[in-house]
C-alpha cells in the first residue's frame, strides 16, 4: 500500500512517506498521519470493504461544505484511490489545539454561515453515508415529507428488516411520523446546507482556534438538525446556542423539537451497533407518543 500512496502523494508534495502514526478514529474508518520527507504532514482514511462510492461521496461533500464563505474550515480532499471501489482517501493534514473559551462562539457564527446557504429543495443531487448507512437524499420541496420519509422512515425500514425494532415501538413511530408537522415548526424555513453528523468528534480547533468540522454527511435540511446532533453525545457550552440563535434565529420551541431529530441518528446507531441503542430509541419515541 505504501507504494501506492507514494505514487499518489509524490508528484503532489514532491515527496514520499516516511513514517505513519495511527491516530484516534470512528468505529467506520482507520485512520493515519502520513509524515512525509519534506516534513509535511497528511491525514489517511482506510476502510477494506467500503460501499463503492463510499470515499467519492466524502469527498464531494467536503468540497461543498468549502463552499461557505466565512464557514468552517474544511479539510481539503488530496486525492481518493483509483478503481472502481476506492479503500482510502488522504485528507489535508490539520493539526487540531484545545478549545479556548471563545471557541463555541466561533463555532456558532462559522455554523450559521454555513447554514445561510440553500437551494430550492431539501436533498441533494446525489445520495452519501451516514456512518457506514446508506443516506438518500432524493429531492424534495416539502421538508416535513423529506424528514419523514427520507430520515425517520428509512432508517426504521432498514431497522425493521434487521429485526431490531419491536413491533410496539415501531407502530409508535408510524404514529409519530403522521404527526411530523405538529411538532417540526419549519415556517420561514429554507433547506440549509447542513454537515448532518454533527457530534463532538466530528469539530476541533485548528492550531490558530479556527473551528474545523469534518467526517461529513452532508445535505441540505432542516438546520435544526446540526443543532440537535450537537447535544446528542455531550453537548457545547450554552454560549454556543446563544450565539447562534443571536445571529440565525430558530423557531420557538427548538427545545421540544431536538429528540425529534436526534431519532435519525439513534435509529442510525440501531442499525449500526445493535440493540444496545434500542432504549434510546424507546426513549426518544416516548417523548412524543406516549
Amino acid at each position: 500500500m505504501k507504494d501506492e500512496l507514494n505514487r499518489l502523494i509524490e508528484p503532489l508534495y514532491g515527496a514520499k512517506v516516511e513514517t505513519a502514526f495511527t491516530t484516534s478514529g470512528g468505529s467506520i474508518n482507520q485512520t493515519q498521519v502520513l509524515k512525509l520527507t519534506n516534513g509535511q504532514s497528511v491525514f489517511l482514511k482506510q476502510n477494506p470493504s467500503p460501499p463503492t462510492d463510499f470515499f467519492l461521496a466524502e469527498t464531494r461533500g467536503l468540497k461543498l461544505l468549502a463552499q461557505a464563505t466565512n464557514g468552517p474550515r474544511i479539510p481539503k480532499p488530496v486525492a481518493v484511490q483509483s478503481g472502481s471501489r476506492p479503500t482510502f482517501l488522504l485528507l489535508e493534514y490539520i493539526e487540531s489545539s484545545a478549545e479556548d473559551e471563545n471557541f463555541a462562539e466561533r463555532l456558532a457564527l462559522s455554523l450559521a454561515e454555513l447554514h445561510r446557504m440553500s437551494q430550492e429543495h431539501y436533498g441533494l443531487g446525489h445520495d452519501n453515508y451516514i456512518g457506514s448507512t446508506p443516506q438518500k437524499n432524493s429531492l424534495e420541496k416539502d421538508g416535513i415529507v423529506f424528514f419523514r420519509e427520507q430520515r425517520i422512515d428509512f432508517q426504521r425500514q432498514l431497522a425493521r428488516r434487521s429485526g431490531l425494532l419491536p413491533v410496539s415501538i415501531d407502530k409508535k413511530i408510524d404514529t409519530l411520523c403522521d404527526d411530523l408537522g405538529k411538532y417540526l415548526n419549519i415556517a420561514g424555513e429554507k433547506p440549509a446546507l447542513i454537515h448532518g453528523d454533527l457530534w463532538s468528534g466530528n469539530y476541533f480547533p485548528d492550531s490558530e482556534g479556527k473551528p474545523c468540522i469534518f467526517d461529513p454527511a452532508v445535505y441540505y435540511g432542516l438546520r435544526e438538525a446540526d443543532l440537535a446532533m450537537t447535544e446528542l453525545f455531550g453537548r457545547l457550552p450554552q454560549k454556543f446556542y446563544d450565539v447562534y440563535q443571536e445571529v440565525f434565529p430558530m423557531n420557538p420551541g427548538y427545545g421540544e423539537r431536538k429528540d425529534l431529530f436526534n431519532l435519525y441518528h439513534l435509529l442510525n446507531h440501531l442499525n449500526i451497533f445493535g440493540s444496545s441503542y434500542l432504549s434510546s430509541v424507546q426513549q426518544a419515541v416516548k417523548r412524543y407518543v406516549g
